[in-house]
Order: C-alpha cells, then structure tokens, then sequence
C-alpha cells in the first residue's frame, strides 16, 4: 500500500486584508509517496464578488499572483532555498525556485499540473495535482499554502496559513507552517 499523508487546514486572512465577503478558505493536502500532491482549496463565500478569470489554455503564465490565484511553497529547514508554484483557477500556473528570500528565482521545470474548478453555491473548489522534484528526499519539507483573493471592485485579499508580522508576504518563512514527511522517512 502506498505511503499517503492527507492535511486540512484552514487560511487566515491577513490582518491588513479585507476578507471581501469570503466566509473561508479551507485546503486539503494529500501528499503521495512519489511526490505527487494533490490540493483542494474551498472558498466559501461571497464568490460573485470575485474576479475569476474564466477557462483558459493550462499553460505557464507569470504574474498570476496578481488576480485571484492559490499558491504553494516548499523548502526545508537545511538550507534557505524553495519552490513556489502558482495555479489560477483558468488553469494557467507557474512554477519557480529560489536560492533564498526573494533571491535566485529561475522557472522551475516540472510537468504541467492538473487544474480543475467547479461552483456549487457560494462554495468555489480548485483542485491542482502536480508533481514535486525531489528537492530533499530524507527531510522533512515545510510547506506554506496561500491564496490571493481578487474581487470585481479591485480588492485583493490575502490568506495564509501563517502570516509574518508587517505586510502580507507568502515568501517569509514564517508562512511555511504545514510539515509534510520526509518521502524516505517512515
């Protein structure tokens, strides 16, 4: 049987963000043994408020942080350097590593992640299934799971697991709040 390790969490609007009518953000991280994670993130709330792009080609795009989008960050406490990983609920996504804070980023080459969405209500479900690198396969990694939340009047919120003090900033390490195993531990 295969070694699978399943987390839900809740985000956090940052302090300085208005939650814009969003009641929640609750995510499910299913971490496989190969490296495979899966994430659903659950926006309840107002979602007609929001600004969504519709469906679009499942291709890289830089810049999705900037309209509504849900990211992923991953490194481990041996060394200053992680991965981030963007997806917008058109499908678009991006990847990128760093070499430490904000510093060294090139694009990360990885298989294009899966992206789906789908509505029901005042709920908003997107689900991404992507493929790690195998960045440290005998430490444990620390994952930051994040959203950007952008409304139809132009304002965007902030959600985290963790948030440093001062203005939002998912690159901190302070974010990285979600341990996930170490692939060859037990």
């Amino acid at each position: 049987m295969a070694n699978i390790s399943m987390t839900e969490v809740s985000l956090m609007c940052h302090p300085q963000s208005d939650a814009g009518g969003i009641e929640a953000i609750d995510v499910t991280a299913t971490l496989g043994q190969g490296g495979e994670i899966e994430l659903v993130y659950r926006i309840t709330g107002a979602i007609e408020a929001l600004k969504i792009a519709g469906p679009a080609i499942p291709d890289r795009v830089d810049g999705l942080w900037k309209n509504t989008c849900f990211e992923l960050f991953v490194g481990n406490s041996e060394d200053k350097s992680y991965l981030e990983y963007n997806f917008a609920p058109s499908g678009q996504w991006a990847a990128y590593q760093f070499s430490g804070y904000r510093a060294g980023m090139a694009q990360l080459e990885i298989r294009a992640p899966v992206i789906s969405t789908a509505q029901s209500g005042d709920v908003l479900t997107v689900s991404v299934r992507l493929y790690m690198p195998d960045i440290a396969p005998d430490a444990d990694l620390w994952a930051g799971i994040s959203a950007v939340v952008a409304s139809k009047s132009g304002e965007i919120s902030y959600w985290a697991l963790a948030h440093p003090a001062g203005s939002p900033d998912f690159h901190h390490k302070d974010c990285f709040a979600l341990k996930l195993k170490a692939r060859s531990g037990p």
